[in-house]
């Protein structure tokens, strides 16, 4: 296996696991990418977007050769290390948190203006 295949197989292993632990779709990187939006955070998304640009590139031969493989394969390293420490049962229950937290927020908000009606209109 050659520099090239190595490093398109580092790319596609990045992008399986954005499609598993973020829940996003798309054949290419780029295409996981584009629909993960701000999911990850700016300094691993740039190396991600460096991942994607060098994607097609790898496949052409004359050009996957002058492809710096080293920083290609180090951007994947970092990558594919943030995306392994994400809890996928953590996300989960962030998010049933918040969901919970924004119900809990409007009941107390419906509260407080129900008692500042009632005591407006003098029946308080």
């Amino acid at each position: 296996m050659d520099e090239a295949e190595r490093t398109a197989a580092d790319i596609a292993r990045v992008a399986a696991l954005m499609r598993e632990r973020l829940g996003v779709s798309g054949g290419t990187l780029a295409a996981c990418l584009a629909r993960a939006g701000r999911q990850l955070p700016w300094r691993i998304r740039r190396q991600a977007w460096r991942l994607a640009e060098a994607e097609p590139s790898l496949e052409h031969p004359r050009i996957g050769l002058v492809v710096d493989h080293r920083r290609l394969r180090g951007a994947a390293r970092e990558v594919r290390a943030h995306l392994e420490r994400i809890d996928l049962a953590d996300r989960r229950k962030g998010w049933w948190l918040g969901v919970l937290a924004g119900a809990a927020f409007n009941i107390l908000l419906f509260g407080v203006l129900l008692v500042l009606v009632l005591r407006w209109k003098g029946l308080i």
